[in-house]
Parts: structure tokens; sequence; C-alpha cells
């Protein structure tokens, strides 16, 4: 068992070798429009370039496991809890990616207490091999609103669908997120499109609107074809870069996981995963607070 009576600062500095971590959520407006299967195969994609990925997956039930046929039997909230070893949580879905599932303890990080936290903290820091990049698959029922995780990530990836419903809803969410907690940058992958004519139209119309009402300011992630491929290697709990490598959807995500890699990490010297877990830590308990006096 984890020793819990070191003080969190070398807890949280012990947490990654590697100082160049990158945390990226993927969030939507609403459901049905792909998220998941886009965090299965980015994820797919950086671990066929020799990146270790960690999945952080919101969602009861399967998730993301389900997308390369594992099955998820377990929380974070039993580590948190002393039920369970993080190893006996932690769902090996692939080589180099591991999904970690959260749904149970995502609404309660707010109200941890120093224990809890520096249990967290513990069992984060023996995660090896170091992890090189996060992918937040969040909720959207979250019961605050939205998640910390989501916040406090280095970016926020809105997928959004090639459809009038989906791109409501996403302007919702965005208008949402930013009026309520100032979250003022979000990237927008388009999903199951027809061409990047079309996705980068979207895109366009939706950042003049969110600029106008200065709302936040929009960057344009990328885009996945609408692609038959795709769709069945998802029915057979593959990731499209596996069964079909030259389909237009594999080409696309390994494009977005090279992009990704490029993105700026910015200058916080904090750095990689200790920072990451401060702010997630600290953004809960803000959004807990305000949620109870509210």
């Amino acid at each position: 068992m984890a020793d819990f009576r070191g003080d969190q600062a070398t807890g949280l500095r012990r947490l990654l070798g590697r100082p160049q971590l990158r945390s990226i959520s993927f969030t939507a407006g609403g459901a049905g429009v792909g998220q998941s299967t886009a965090v299965a195969n980015l994820a797919a994609s950086l671990a066929r370039v020799g990146r270790e990925v960690l999945v952080i997956d919101e969602h009861p039930g399967a998730g993301v496991a389900s997308f390369f046929g594992a099955f998820v039997a377990n929380d974070l909230q039993q580590v948190i809890s002393h039920e369970k070893r993080l190893e006996d949580v932690l769902v090996q879905v692939a080589p180099g990616i591991r999904v970690l599932p959260v749904a149970r303890v995502v609404g309660q990080l707010g109200s941890l207490g120093e224990r809890e936290q520096r249990t967290l903290v513990a069992c984060l820091a023996e995660l090896l091999p170091p992890v090189d990049v996060v992918l937040v698959d969040t909720s959207l029922d979250h019961p605050l609103g939205f998640s910390p995780l989501g916040l406090a990530a280095q970016e926020t990836v809105v997928v959004v669908a090639a459809e009038v419903g989906a791109i409501t809803e996403a302007y919702a969410l965005i208008k949402k997120v930013s009026l309520g907690y100032a979250h003022r940058r979000f990237r927008i992958l388009l999903n199951r499109v027809r061409s990047e004519v079309e996705a980068l139209a979207i895109h366009d119309n939706m950042a003049r609107v969110t600029d106008s009402r200065r709302l936040a300011r929009l960057e344009y992630a990328g885009w996945v074809p609408l692609d038959g491929q795709l769709r069945q290697a998802s029915r057979l709990c593959q990731p499209v870069a596996v069964l079909f490598p030259e389909a237009p959807a594999a080409r696309a995500y390994r494009m977005l996981a090279e992009q990704i890699l490029e993105w700026p990490l910015g200058s916080d010297e904090r750095g990689g995963l200790e920072h990451f877990v401060q702010l997630l830590l600290h953004l809960s308990q803000r959004i807990h607070a305000t949620a109870i006096y509210a």
C-alpha cells in the first residue's frame, strides 16, 4: 500500500518524470456526435507514435474502454476510499493506452478531505510508465454543470458533428462554460463531415458568432470525415487505424495526433501532471463552493 505520510507537494512532484505533459479534454454539446470515438481513436494514433496515453473517462459503464473490447469493473473512487489499488482500477486497453474510470468520483472532487486528496496524489504518483498525454473524455451530465477535469486541462476540444442540432448544442455549451467559468478559448474538432471545406465553413461561422458576442476564441483543431470504415471498426471494438490504416478517418486521426503534439504547451514552470492535479483540486473546490452557496 502506498505511504501517504509525505507532504502533498512532494507527491505531486513525483507524479511525472517527464516535464512536458499534454492534457486535453474532449467535450460536446450533446450526445451522439462521436466524442468518445474520437478520444479512443486519437489515443490509438498517439500510442502508435510512441506516446504513453492516459484516458480519464468520466462516463459510467464501459466508456472508452469498450472501443478496445475491454471491460471496466472499478472506479477511482475505490482507490480514494482504500477499497482498491490503482492497478486494480486502471485498464490497459492497448499497448501505450491506459483508461482510468472516474465516473463515481468526478462529482465529489471538490468535497474531498485533505487525507483523501493525499491518497489521490500518492496513488497517481505510482503511475508507471510516466504519461505523455492525458485525454479527458468528459461527461455531458456533470452534477456541477461542467467537468473540473475539463477546466483543468491545457486544451478543451469541442467535438461538433456536421448537423444543425449539434452545432447549436455546441454553441450553447461554449456560451455556458464561457460565462459560467470564464473559460475563453476552445478548439473545435469537426466530426463526420464531407470535406475540409465544409469543416472550415462550420468552424468559421461558429467563430464569428462567439467572437462578435465576446464569448470565446475558437481555434480550428481539424476534421474527421464521414467514413463507413470507422463505423465498422467501432463495431468490431478496434481503432480504425488498426483495422483500416488507409481509411480516410485513420489518416485524419494520424494528422490530428501529429498536430496535437505541436500545440504550444505554455510557459508554466510547474509543468506536467503536478500543475494539472493542483489546478484540478483547486477548481473542484471552487465549483463545489459556488454550487453550495448559489
